[in-house]
């Protein structure tokens, strides 16, 4: 089944999360049928930030302005099966637990939910409080899914991009796709 996925990033720092995801997901573009990209302001700024570059815009999938509400997965009917907010802010994480839909991140995050669709948010901050801590005890009670961005080591990441990959290799496996990536196979 090919797979209908909306890409949120939000201005928590950690861009190269959302960049390496995009980059993974053209690479297994015959698995999937649409990805539709939307971008906090602050995204924008950190991803130019951190990682040097305004490559943010270039990828080769559908943009949605964060306040377009007639975007096609701000309604249920257009049947979007997966969401990733990479990285997502703590305050993105608060305003989706609470059903407050104030932009098109939150409102699609809230769609996904209501649908009963899945909902990958990278969370990305240390250390947590404890309103953190229940947003994401929420999110996951009503069926989301918190991964945070806390890299693995036991493939022996030897740069940063190997080492976030080992996150985004977690995401792409909780999105449903076939990749070829580290397996854990034991000592």
């Amino acid at each position: 089944m090919n797979r209908k996925i909306v890409v949120a990033v939000t201005g928590a720092s950690g861009s190269i999360y959302a960049k390496l995801l995009l980059d993974k997901l053209q690479q297994l573009k015959q698995q999937i049928a649409e990805v539709a990209i939307v971008m906090s302001d602050n995204a924008k700024q950190v991803w130019e930030f951190e990682l040097d570059d305004a490559a943010h815009g270039s990828y080769p999938f559908k943009y949605y302005a964060k306040n377009d509400f007639m975007a096609p997965f701000a309604s249920g009917s257009a049947r979007y099966d997966t969401m990733v907010v990479v990285p997502c802010s703590m305050g993105t994480l608060g305003r989706i637990a609470s059903g407050v839909s104030d932009d098109l991140i939150t409102r699609a995050a809230d769609v996904i939910l209501k649908e009963r669709r899945k909902l990958i948010l990278v969370a990305r901050d240390t250390p947590l409080n404890l309103i953190h801590i229940r947003n994401m005890e929420t999110v996951t009670e009503v069926g989301g899914i918190i991964c945070p961005a806390i890299p693995s080591y036991y493939s022996k990441p030897k740069t940063i991009e190997e080492l976030a990959m080992t996150v985004v290799n977690r995401v792409i496996d909780l999105i449903g796709l076939e990749n070829d990536s580290y397996r854990w196979e034991g000592i």
